[in-house]
């Protein structure tokens, strides 16, 4: 549909009072002291560029006669201590995929302590809540809650993990607390009967396991959920930015197991046997090209190896040996397509060399595929509470992220959010033991999923509503 601006749905345009200010405050960053991801105690950074500053004269801040910005200042003065010390304590205590009780007790905690209802998964681990009536649109904001089998290397933070063996190095304790700051903002806006439809939020488990979102599903987490949200931290981007992509964002990851028999031999004889070394090699090496070549070169299709085994002697032809590895790929399509695939050529190959194989694929995520217009409520969001130059153009990756099986399903968007102190010299990658985040993009997170949600529910309208909610923060 035509927007009449950036995060301004139609029928809530602004006032055009001429020589008006925009009441908005600061942005971006939330109000109280800037903090470092580090360590407590280092020198505060300096002021994020593009995630601060007020608004000017006719700004698109003030829709249904109240703008949404100076709501969120205020939430965010009074609750963004609270949400620091929340990702703190979960970065304390990580907890594996299915063992997040710890975790899951203490968002449910919370939540009650808002008036809020959530409901426990089946297995004892993750949640899901509902804010605001069930008439209208609904839209899910999801956050993972588990922890990666890493050892904690932050010598320094007083945060650092008290597990051994388990860290948050992957963001997920960031992820978890910025949806539950915006869904205790949205809470407050419900309760004013400021709410035009439901939020639902969505804290998952086992996401590198994987499995938790199928959980999610199963339980009826998404079931009349019109739209779905994710942001996932990113050490490439600073603080106070955006990072969109439309289309495919993370690739399908799944494994693959082979494994090739055949009756043994000497070497000295492969001509009265099956050389069944030879034969595995030529299927390690002939399966990714043959695979590639059989879907559009777009799809991104790629098998990798990452064990090959057989034989333990150097002069006997063994009777098995195996390889095990990943296939990934961009396309829905052609990740459907890939297990037929694979069995077919693999078949092919070892009918040629005399031997038997078999080929174990387990799935493990979908491409998660970002809906345009979904993106473009993101897009409309950050430019209400961040900046419009805080939105930048983000990479495909080939790492695999279950937020795609909700996607699967009904639309949505993943986003990427900046979590790197700006002018630091040092970049942290995911997935690393010394992993950490500038605290200040909690805020920022905060921010840009409430004004999503709200964004999401005003493009879907509410039945029967033909004027604007007088009052209603954003669109």
């Amino acid at each position: 549909m035509t927007h009449p601006g950036h995060g301004v749905m139609p029928g809530l345009e602004p006032p055009t009072a001429p020589g008006s200010a925009d009441p908005a405050g600061p942005k971006g960053l939330g109000n109280g002291d800037a903090r470092g991801g580090a360590a407590a105690g280092t020198a505060s950074p300096a002021p994020v560029s593009g995630a601060s500053g007020a608004a000017g004269p006719g700004s698109a801040a003030t829709l249904g006669g109240a703008a949404l910005q100076p709501q969120l200042d205020a939430f965010l003065a009074g609750h963004e201590d609270e949400l620091v010390a929340f990702r703190r304590d979960l970065h304390m205590h990580p907890e594996l995929g299915y063992a997040e009780h710890r975790t899951t007790k203490q968002i449910a905690e919370r939540l009650r302590a808002a008036g809020l209802e959530p409901r426990i998964l089946p297995k004892g681990t993750g949640l899901f809540c509902d804010i605001g009536p069930a008439d209208g649109t609904t839209v899910a904001l999801r956050a993972d809650i588990d922890a990666l089998p890493l050892q904690d290397e932050k010598e320094g933070a007083p945060y650092r993990s008290t597990v051994p063996g388990v860290a948050h190095a992957c963001g997920h304790d960031v992820h978890t607390v910025m949806v539950l700051g915006a869904g205790l903002f949205l809470a407050q806006q419900a309760e004013a009967g400021l709410l035009p439809g439901r939020v639902r939020l969505l804290f998952q488990p086992a996401e590198e396991t994987p499995g938790g979102a199928l959980d999610v599903m199963a339980a009826g987490g998404i079931a009349g959920v019109d739209r779905a949200f994710a942001l996932h931290c990113d050490p490439r981007i600073e603080v106070g930015q955006l990072g969109l992509r439309t289309g495919p964002i993370t690739a399908a990851c799944d494994k693959v197991y082979v494994k090739v028999t055949g009756p043994g031999g000497h070497t000295a004889r492969p001509h009265l046997t099956a050389d069944l070394v030879y034969a595995l090699a030529k299927i390690v090496t002939e399966l990714p090209s043959a695979l590639s070549r059989r879907v559009d070169p777009r799809s991104s299709l790629s098998l990798v190896w990452g064990r090959v085994s057989a034989g333990s002697v150097a002069n006997a032809i063994p009777d098995d040996g195996i390889a095990e590895g990943t296939v990934r790929c961009l396309d829905d399509e052609a990740w459907h397509r890939a297990p037929e695939m694979m069995k077919s050529l693999l078949q092919s190959v070892a009918a040629a060399y005399d031997v038997e194989a078999s080929l174990e694929y387990i799935r493990g995520v979908p491409p998660t595929v970002n809906e345009a217009a979904s993106v473009q409520m993101f897009r409309d969001a950050a430019a209400q509470v961040i900046d419009e130059e805080g939105v930048v153009p983000t990479p495909q990756s080939l790492g695999g992220e279950d937020f795609g099986w909700y996607l699967e399903s009904i639309p949505g968007a993943l986003a990427r959010l900046g979590v790197r102190t700006p002018g630091s010299p040092g970049e942290y990658d995911l997935h690393r033991g010394d992993f950490d985040v500038d605290e200040r993009c909690i805020p920022v997170g905060v921010r840009v999923l409430a004004a999503t949600a709200l964004t999401a529910l005003w493009e879907g309208g509410r039945p029967g509503d033909a004027e604007p909610i007088e009052g209603a923060a954003l669109a």
